[in-house]
């Protein structure tokens, strides 16, 4: 198995020093493509790492978690509430427009506007212009993590995306439906897009004037293809036919990593893997009784041990060790005794029904894990209607909160406990975001409370002890059903050099990529 980090990558950080190789074409196979080209549209996963590819944030986040300058060349602390950002100059996107404040200013204004994104900046009142390529980025109080949100912001070409085309504004984010931004892209990034079939493939060429010339990568053209099955993407890459694939499922990987010429590479994750479960559409899940029940009677060990071959770590919070928040008393809980006897208090004893919904290609063994948490509901007596379905379906079922119990991963944004709750468990409120993906309607006055006073709070041990507060509550009110945080594996053809271009976070810098 190969682990960051590689003898070359220490090398080339310790002289400082890049390399050049001949130019290269290559295929990258993943379990679904992005479900749209917009930034802006969908706080996902998929997104983002198209964000990287097509677009430039202002900062960026290093595999070791540190803060590394992109199109803002520098910053620093005005005051309690100001941070001062000075902007690369000479960067041009991929219009021909060149990238100066008003594009940040925009971006920063549309983010405020979508849905998904306007609760990581929320806590900001404005990016002040100071000239063309200098701004302030101002929140309304003191905000621990405006680094961290700035990771978030991709200046867009504000020239390309203003006017209208056939009556319709070109800004307007449509969420699951056509736009102009969600089919059209200037970015600053290292690839252009030049032929996108949703769900067949989506293929990139080098920007030709790409502002990072330090930049190692000599990917000249490359292709996204969607596998869904994990079988048959190992198979893919084993046979040649493409050069690199996400994920490696934790049963292929003792293959993978016994095959010649081919490298498995790993990471510890930080997504929490977990189960809504929806107050408003079944009576039963407003009872704290029933919603303890059903975490003490699904057995996440099992999960982890048996499903994902002990490639993840249970979870019994949302926060994994090292982020503000983690409490090492909030265990995983299963004891099918104490569930039963719960059900038997509620009035369940008999059991009820609830409807369930999963994806079958966005997490590592999502439908298996799904399959396994209704078979084990049923020994409580609740029986489970379960569907599962591809990333493109379940996202549009997820927003209308479709079923009963919903699967969703989530990965902190800011790399903090807070972001968890701030869109999970946080009340549901469409003009803040708060709440935004909190398919269980869970609300509790006093969670909101502490999230928003964490938010403000710049001493870490204070702030640490509100969030350790938030996931105690969370715990005991079994606010949702915490399955495993997911591990990363990739698999690579050896020529293929991804052991510098991976993280934690799952956004691999593709425009850094050597192919040897």
């Amino acid at each position: 198995m190969k682990f960051l980090k590689t003898k070359l990558a220490i090398a080339l950080l310790a002289t400082g020093l890049s390399f050049s190789a001949a130019a290269a074409d290559i295929t990258i196979a993943y379990s679904s493509d992005p479900v749209t080209l917009d930034p802006h549209e969908q706080l996902s996963e998929g997104v983002l790492q198209m964000s990287h590819m097509l677009f430039d944030p202002l900062l960026r986040f290093t595999q070791e978690l540190k803060f590394e300058p992109r199109l803002a060349e520098k910053w620093e602390r005005i005051d309690e509430k100001t941070f001062r950002f000075t902007l690369r100059k000479d960067v041009t996107f991929h219009s021909g427009n060149k990238l100066t404040t008003d594009d940040v200013v925009w971006t920063f204004n549309r983010l405020k506007t979508s849905a998904d994104f306007k609760a990581i900046f929320e806590p900001f009142e404005k990016v002040a212009k100071i000239d063309d390529y200098t701004f302030d980025l101002v929140s309304y109080e003191p905000f621990p993590l405006v680094l961290h949100t700035a990771t978030y912001l991709f200046p867009m070409d504000s020239k390309f995306y203003s006017g209208k085309v056939d009556g319709i504004d070109k800004s307007i984010i449509v969420k699951h439906g056509n736009s102009f931004s969600s089919t059209h892209v200037s970015g600053t990034g290292p690839f252009i897009v030049t032929s996108r079939e949703q769900g067949v493939k989506v293929e990139f060429k080098r920007f030709d004037k790409y502002w990072d010339t330090n930049s190692p990568g000599n990917v000249d053209n490359l292709t996204l293809m969607p596998i869904k099955e994990n079988a048959t993407r190992v198979a893919a890459l084993l046979s040649g036919d493409v050069d690199m694939i996400y994920p490696v499922a934790p049963n292929d990987q003792k293959r993978v990593e016994q095959t010649k010429n081919i490298d498995l590479v790993t990471l510890p994750g930080t997504r929490i893997i977990s189960l809504q479960m929806n107050q408003n559409s079944n009576e039963a899940l407003k009872d704290v009784r029933v919603r303890q029940a059903i975490v003490y009677a699904i057995n996440n060990d099992a999960i982890v041990k048996k499903i994902m071959k002990g490639f993840a770590t249970t979870a019994g919070q949302q926060g994994p060790e090292g982020y503000a928040g983690y409490d090492a008393s909030l265990v995983p809980r299963y004891d099918l005794k104490k569930a039963k006897q719960l059900m038997k208090e509620a009035g369940y004893e008999k059991g009820f029904k609830l409807s369930m919904m999963a994806p079958n290609n966005r997490y590592v063994n999502d439908a298996q894990i799904a399959q396994a948490a209704a078979s084990m509901l049923a020994k409580i007596g609740i029986t489970v209607d379960l569907k599962t379905m591809p990333k493109a379906q379940y996202w549009p079922e997820f927003d209308k909160c479709s079923a009963d119990m919903m699967m969703l991963g989530w990965h902190a944004d800011t790399e903090d406990s807070a972001n968890f709750s701030e869109f999970l468990t946080m009340t549901r409120n469409t003009e803040t975001g708060k709440g935004a993906y909190n398919c269980g309607h869970y609300s509790n006055p006093k969670v909101d409370e502490l999230v928003e006073k964490a938010n403000v709070e710049t001493d870490p041990a204070k702030r640490g002890a509100m969030l350790q507060e938030v996931e105690k509550i969370l715990y005991n009110e079994a606010a949702f059903v915490p399955l495993h945080w997911q591990n990363l594996a990739w698999g690579a053809k050896s020529n293929v050099n991804i052991t510098p271009i991976v993280n934690s976070m799952n956004f691999p810098y593709l425009g850094d990529l050597v192919v040897k």
